[in-house]
């Protein structure tokens, strides 16, 4: 079994206040759960409101099909207009 995990840094530049912050991550959270089936969660930067980490894991048995899993959801994040992704960090277990 292996596990695939992905860190990404967002910035949301039309956030001018938490609740912004809060609206736009728990919305594109939400559509990636349902729409990739992965666990995924705020890490960090709770307090600040243009900024956020965002952790995703997937459990699979190929690195390869939880690679390209993992890479759909990075487009899928890349494509959103309400934040840009400043940094991707992908690992495997």
């Amino acid at each position: 079994m292996i596990v695939g995990t992905l860190v990404a840094d967002v910035f949301i530049p039309g956030a001018t206040s938490l609740k912004d912050k809060r609206r736009v991550v728990k919305s594109i959270v939400k559509r990636i759960q349902n729409r990739f089936n992965v666990s995924i969660v705020e890490l960090e930067n709770e307090n600040l409101w243009q900024k956020a980490i965002i952790g995703i894991a997937i459990i699979g048995e190929e690195k390869e099909k939880i690679e390209r899993q993992l890479q759909f959801v990075v487009n899928f994040m890349d494509a959103d207009p309400r934040w840009e992704v400043i940094r991707v960090e992908m690992e495997w277990r």
